[in-house]
């Protein structure tokens, strides 16, 4: 009974965590893996393993793999996925413990969006600041070291699920101490924008 209840939370955590860094990829892995009967997907996430919504999530993360290797065009894919990883992850953590109790699933639905939200923003925001580097192999370093993440975490989330709740535990322990120096960089970033742009003093021959 409690290894099964760990089961699902970490599955229900895992797609909501993987959702908030790479949505498509998240999906994407899920839905082969319940394809090729590598894995028994709950009934409620089971149209994950359909040949269109793989289909779909395999075009996208196409999409998403080149968008986001492009300084300043991934920064635009995060603003527009704001409004879809995080509600996505909402219901994929709902789904993955609907069958189990329905009553979990507010809770769930709940955890999984600020779980996904906490991701998603420590992704954008990292990656705002990755981009402040001339060069483009941060980018491209960073963005490759996204998708293996994902990937490796949801394989240890299905298959090793108590060993990816404390890699959670850590990782969120990491979030919390990473979020206020990612702000506190973005702010030294945007404080040095505006400086370009703002209006500066002439001074005359006669000034001290």
């Amino acid at each position: 009974m409690m290894q099964e209840a760990i089961t699902y939370i970490a599955l229900s955590m895992g797609a909501a965590w993987a959702s908030g860094l790479n949505l498509y990829a998240a999906i994407l892995v899920l839905g082969l893996l319940g394809a090729t009967g590598s894995m028994t997907l709950p009934e409620t996430l089971q149209i994950l393993q359909t040949p269109q919504v793989i289909g779909a999530a395999g075009l996208m993360y196409c999409v998403e793999f080149f968008a986001d290797k492009f300084p300043g065009v991934d920064n635009a894919w995060d603003t527009l996925h704001t409004f879809i990883r995080i509600p996505a992850g909402a219901v994929l953590a709902a789904s993955a413990v609907a069958e189990v109790e329905p009553s979990l699933c507010l809770a769930a639905a709940l955890l999984g969006g600020t779980l996904a939200a906490g991701t998603h923003l420590a992704k954008a925001g990292t990656r705002l600041l990755v981009n402040t580097s001339p060069e483009p192999f941060s980018n491209i370093g960073t963005s490759l070291a996204e998708d293996t993440v994902v990937v490796a975490g949801l394989w240890t989330a299905i298959y090793f699920p108590l060993a990816f709740l404390v890699f959670l535990a850590g990782f969120l322990l990491l979030m919390v101490w990473w979020l206020p120096i990612l702000w506190r960089g973005l702010k030294g970033v945007c404080d040095r924008v505006r400086s370009w742009f703002a209006p500066t003093k002439g001074k005359t021959l006669f000034e001290p």
